[in-house]
């Protein structure tokens, strides 16, 4: 059973079709990395130059990405974000824009999310970023993600994802390729700590892209 199961991912894997928006970006360009290395056929949507190593790239802002331009991608994985007011403020509209253009159609969403959003009791009444120690400094971005994840549950027409990582998210941080795969409560390791690199929330986002099937779910990952 097992060989077969590997068989199928494998088979999936090599005609799978994917897209990353803001494939230049810290987060972005890892997880276009990570596809590509597993030999997904991977298309980086950029503003300027490709600086990925996907062999296919779209030139276009995010608000200027149509319909036509996602047609026949598997997977669409939506990398945007930014610390500036502007871009802050289209956290939503940007993603609301994407998920019009895949709007009843079988592709898969993947949004790279945040752990603000996470609940951190039974209830789901109280969020991460609403707790007494959350940075003052994380605030706003934390904010414009539990904004977007909280219109994205409202889209019954997208098959989408939301894949928040660990507390503690370090860009230079190692690629294990291990991860705990946890969902909508703040989830800690057996050390009690909530971290996890870029590099192996990559590897969980392609694993995803590859072989999950939380559709229309959000899910978190730290480090094992």
């Amino acid at each position: 059973m097992f060989s077969v199961v590997t068989q199928t991912i494998t088979q999936r894997m090599m005609f799978m079709k994917l897209a990353v928006i803001s494939a230049n970006g810290k987060a972005g360009k890892l997880i276009t990395d990570e596809a590509v290395s597993r030999g997904l056929d991977v298309t980086a949507i950029v503003r300027g130059e490709n600086k990925t190593s996907a062999p296919h790239a779209l030139k276009r802002d995010i608000m200027e990405v149509t319909a036509e331009d996602l047609k026949g991608f598997d997977v669409v994985v939506n990398a945007y974000g930014g610390w500036t007011p502007e871009a802050l403020a289209m956290h939503t509209p940007s993603l609301m824009h994407i998920c019009d253009a895949l709007s009843g159609t079988q592709t898969r969403l993947l949004v790279v999310g945040g752990a603000g959003s996470l609940y951190v009791n039974p209830e789901h009444t109280v969020q991460l970023y609403q707790t007494p120690n959350f940075p003052e400094d994380y605030k706003p971005i934390a904010t414009a993600q539990v904004k977007e994840l909280d219109a994205l549950r409202k889209r019954n027409d997208v098959r989408w994802t939301f894949i928040s990582p660990a507390a503690d998210f370090r860009a230079d941080g190692e690629r294990t390729g291990k991860y705990i795969l946890a969902g909508e409560e703040f989830t800690v390791n057996s050390r009690g700590e909530s971290i996890i690199s870029y590099a192996d929330y990559a590897v969980a986002v392609v694993d995803e892209a590859v072989k999950g099937n939380h559709v229309q779910q959000r899910i978190s990952v730290v480090k094992e």
